[in-house]
């Protein structure tokens, strides 16, 4: 049984910062890309940033430059730092990843449970 777990949400002012938190656990062979998704009201789940299983990272046009996407191999954890936050990065939050299980199985993807983040005065 594989989990993501997702922390760090919150209110936070327009300008003002997040950091994103998101730990796999269960039976982890290995994890390729990790990334962090979001979906706001009336709107549908968009990719933020990912991170290929080196450093080689993606990231959304809207995010570029305030955003960075960081992990932790060793402790099967990713990051998302969230700088100049602005209003319409509201949504909620959603981390990813391709897990494989096992030597002899291909990998899927799972999901987290979300974590709201607000950005308002």
């Amino acid at each position: 049984q594989v989990q993501l777990v997702e922390s760090g949400g919150g209110l936070v002012q327009p300008g003002g910062s997040l950091r994103l938190s998101c730990a796999a656990s269960g039976s982890i062979f290995s994890i390729n890309a990790m990334g962090w998704y979001r979906q706001a009201p009336g709107k549908q789940r968009e990719l933020v940033a990912a991170i290929i299983s080196g450093s080689s990272t993606n990231y959304a046009d809207s995010v570029k430059g305030r955003f960075t996407i960081s992990r932790d191999n060793a402790k099967n954890m990713v990051y998302l730092q969230m700088n100049s936050l602005k209003p319409e990065d509201t949504a909620v939050y959603y981390c990813n990843a391709y897990i494989v299980v096992s030597s002899w199985s291909t990998g899927r993807n799972y999901w987290g449970q979300g974590t709201q983040v607000t950005v308002s005065s």
